[in-house]
């Protein structure tokens, strides 16, 4: 939605800058150490602009043929960054066990290689074939001007990052055998998105679960708290069965849902128990960001807004939330979406159902509101932001901020310094419609006695109010056209979330149908109901 104050912490967007920043920094250790080996060009005088082709092949080839021998501090040399480069090619060989390799070149695109890599991983007398694809760049030195390998981590694999390591050996964790609440076994195959959360369940409660480590050849990653993935086996493992709160029905329902849409993700909970039905991203990564993403919601915070006013006797759903074509907060002016038209003598619930921007700016300077007001609604009745949630994997609690300024006003429209999951806005819709909140979960607490976060709730005539008003917006408002088909109890908020440097704003949906709550986020997808909402409404379509 429109507004004064823009969101510039996106966990999409601040991953490309720590990337960007790697980046920089391997640039910086070229400028030292790339005239470290591989000959020196001496008081020569120094080369410029992008490698030729011929450099780009005489390069690579002596880079590949060092790798193939085994012979680590050579290949490096032929980076710009031989000392990263050499510790993980070293690693190749005596960590990974890797041997006989094989690298096959394909045809360059400028200054970008394709290669294929054949090769062996043996120990302890088991012997499997390795076989994947990689890429490289080849870039002019900054202090040499040579021709070098820039040097990343994915060089050597592509599912190696920086500070990650190859090994071979007993796994850390026994494999699992994951199933959902009915006993339908959960693969990866099946269901991509669970790729990365099956290798966060394993590594968590593969011993707990009962089953036997085997030998493999996995990506051990640089941050102890992210799981490893398993490239080959070597040895089977006997997995141990692990029973999860999925619906294979309604989980396979969220994978071809965020396939339509780039840079997606939806959960589903059952408002009456707080379990987990679904998840499931559509990224270029592996994010769990349905679970861990921290971006501005939009308009579906005024789920929690609307709860704050009508709890601190500001309005009710049908009492005065006058929608003007601006209002201004302390010298910071909002605006509502283009078209809307101005309405003085509007309710909440109908500024709500028009996700009207202007009438919660105006009304958040109302006594007895205080910088407070909004984050105790949050944590005391939503159960967020209090890095207390323990789901069974790596979670974001949500988080809202006291703020003063214009912050104050842009945190009520989900814009500010407000930031949400997908999960935190599912969790938030549940709690609207029970009253209670329940904190989400993906494994049973009894499994391995974790203590679940509490909240104490919302009151029966603030419950009464939010459902009338979310069904207003899912039959009547800006949620209508995607809701429409869906019969029984629903209800539904959109919100669009705008972004520093982002052509389009995120789009933001949370909905109910029966007892199942919903919520998604399309990165750069527009208008809530433009792509977050036909994610949610496919998801909704399996409950009743």
């Amino acid at each position: 939605m429109r507004k004064g104050v823009k969101v510039v912490i996106v966990s999409g967007v601040f991953a490309v800058m720590v990337s960007g920043a790697g980046y920089g920094a391997y640039n910086v250790l070229s400028a030292l150490n790339e005239s470290s080996g591989g000959g020196s060009q001496g008081a020569a005088q120094v080369k410029t602009g992008p490698p030729s082709a011929g450099e780009v092949k005489e390069t690579t080839g002596k880079f590949f043929a060092a790798w193939e021998k085994g012979d680590a501090a050579t290949a490096a040399s032929y980076t710009n960054n031989a000392d990263a480069a050499g510790q993980l090619l070293g690693a190749y060989g005596s960590s990974a066990h890797i041997t006989g390799v094989h690298i096959t070149p394909g045809a360059p695109s400028g200054d970008t290689v394709p290669f294929s890599v054949k090769a062996t991983v043996s120990y302890e007398g088991k012997s499997k074939p390795l076989a994947y694809a990689g890429r490289l760049t080849v870039v002019r030195g900054v202090t040499t001007g040579r021709a070098l390998v820039d040097w990343q981590p994915s060089v050597v694999h592509p599912d190696l990052q920086k500070g990650d390591t190859l090994v071979t050996g007993e796994a850390k964790a026994p494999p699992i055998e994951a199933v959902d609440r009915n006993g339908a076994v959960l693969t990866k195959d099946k269901y991509p998105s669970l790729g990365p959360i099956l290798d966060a369940l394993r590594e968590k409660y593969g011993d707990t679960a009962g089953g036997t480590p085997g030998i493999e050849l996995s990506v051990q990653r640089a941050d102890a708290n992210t799981p490893g993935k398993t490239l080959l086996t070597l040895v089977e493992g006997k997995p141990g069965k692990l029973h999860t709160t999925l619906s294979a029905t309604v989980q396979a329902a969220a994978e071809r849902a965020v396939q339509n849409y780039a840079e997606s993700s939806v959960v589903a909970v059952k408002p009456s128990t707080g379990e987990v039905l679904a998840v499931a991203n559509h990224r270029r990564d592996e994010f769990n960001a349905a679970f861990e993403g921290r971006l501005a919601p939009g308009s579906t915070m005024k789920i929690i807004t609307s709860a704050m006013l009508i709890d601190n006797g500001v309005t009710t759903m049908n009492g005065p939330a006058p929608c003007p074509p601006t209002a201004a907060w302390q010298s910071q002016t909002f605006h509502n979406l283009q078209g809307m038209v101005p309405n003085e003598g509007a309710t909440l619930a109908n500024s709500f159902m028009r996700s009207c921007n202007t009438a919660f700016v105006k009304l958040i300077d109302e006594k007895p509101l205080t910088d407070e007001s909004l984050t105790d609604e949050a944590e005391e009745r939503f159960g967020l932001g209090q890095n207390n949630w323990k789901t069974g994997i790596v979670s974001f609690d949500g988080s809202v901020p006291a703020s003063t300024g214009p912050d104050r006003a842009a945190n009520a429209i989900g814009q500010g310094q407000v930031q949400m999951s997908p999960l935190n806005m599912a969790s938030v819709t549940a709690t609207a419609i029970t009253g209670t909140f329940r904190q989400p979960y993906l494994v049973s607490p009894d499994l391995d006695h974790r203590e679940l976060a509490t909240a104490k709730g919302l009151s029966a005539s603030t419950v009464a109010q939010l459902r009338a008003m979310m069904r207003l917006t899912a039959t009547q408002g800006t949620a209508a056209h995607v809701m429409a088909g869906l019969s029984g109890d629903i209800g539904a908020k959109t919100g669009s979330a705008e972004v520093d440097g982002q052509a389009k704003s995120n789009s933001w949906f949370t909905g109910y149908r029966g007892d199942i709550a919903a919520a998604a986020m399309t990165q750069e997808g527009g208008h809530g109901g433009d792509a977050a909402g036909p994610i949610v409404a496919a998801v909704l379509r399996t409950g009743s």
